[in-house]
């Protein structure tokens, strides 16, 4: 007996099955394809507490000149310097530091600075003038980043001796100073207390490295960052920087009171204030 002639419906039904199981196939790795590219986008742009090698011109122009070929790192003689991988949140193939784990060792040659093919890392910008006029490098002019202290967690803001941080410091005396106070808590004892100092800190995170609590209490953050920003109506007067700031000032900011008319000497000689 011959069997009957199959329907078309049921011809059909296997291949719209599998038309249709392929389709969302193709949607499910499209969709997964756009989350990876997205993340990928993500970290190809700055990360704000990134922080670079010494003579790292500014994280915009960074990030438009580095040509992430890895030389720097290549270069660094600690290994300190890493370039950032999918997952790091931080734009990916840059070269980075964590001090805590790697700091800048501050080599006298910065091999990493003239390494760079691209100008990403600017020598200009960590050298000085030789006693022949000519460029020499000098890692103590790098501006990597700032040491920040948190009193609050800081063992010798506690009255606890610890210098770790200050014998750390590769300009020592200059970069981070040891202040002895009295201490409030006993009325006895003295702190030693360090203070970090902008104008002389390169950033290099000895200090984090060596501070022994368990989440260092003192840490380096961007300059940009760590640092605030001056008003031009405010003036220390004795710093020559602010000096240079203040020829740029075309208004008048002078502030006046009833006072302003009499001279210093009367002010200060009247009896009441």
């Amino acid at each position: 007996m011959l069997k009957n002639k199959p329907d078309n419906d049921e011809v059909t039904m296997p291949e719209r099955r599998e038309f249709l199981l392929k389709t969302f196939k193709s949607l499910g790795l499209a969709a997964t394809g756009g989350l990876v590219w997205s993340g990928v986008i993500e970290e190809g742009r700055s990360a704000p507490l990134i922080l670079r090698p010494p003579g790292a011109v500014t994280e915009k122009e960074f990030l438009a000149t580095c040509s992430k070929c890895g030389m720097c790192t290549e270069a660094c003689p600690y290994n300190a310097l890493a370039l950032a991988k999918p997952g790091d949140n931080k734009p990916i193939g840059t070269p980075y530091f964590i001090p805590r784990t790697n700091p800048c060792y501050m080599c006298k040659d910065i091999p990493c600075v003239p390494a760079c093919p691209t100008g990403s890392l600017d020598k200009d910008l960590v050298s000085d003038k030789d006693e022949n006029g000519n460029n020499k490098l000098n890692i103590n002019l790098a501006k990597m980043g700032l040491a920040v202290i948190d009193r609050e967690t800081c063992i010798a803001y506690a009255g606890i001796q610890c210098d770790a941080c200050y014998r750390a410091c590769p300009l020592i005396d200059k970069a981070i100073t040891v202040d002895y106070t009295r201490n409030i808590r006993t009325g006895k004892h003295a702190m030693l207390a360090p203070v970090v100092h902008s104008n002389s800190c390169t950033g290099c995170g000895l200090c984090e490295k060596a501070c022994i609590t368990d989440k260092a209490a003192i840490f380096v953050l961007p300059r940009k960052i760590a640092m605030g920003e001056s008003s031009e109506r405010y003036i220390r007067g004795w710093d020559e920087r602010d000096e240079e700031r203040m020829k740029e000032v075309t208004e008048d900011i002078t502030t006046q009171t009833p006072r302003s008319d009499r001279s210093a000497v009367d002010y200060l000689n009247q009896e009441e204030f």
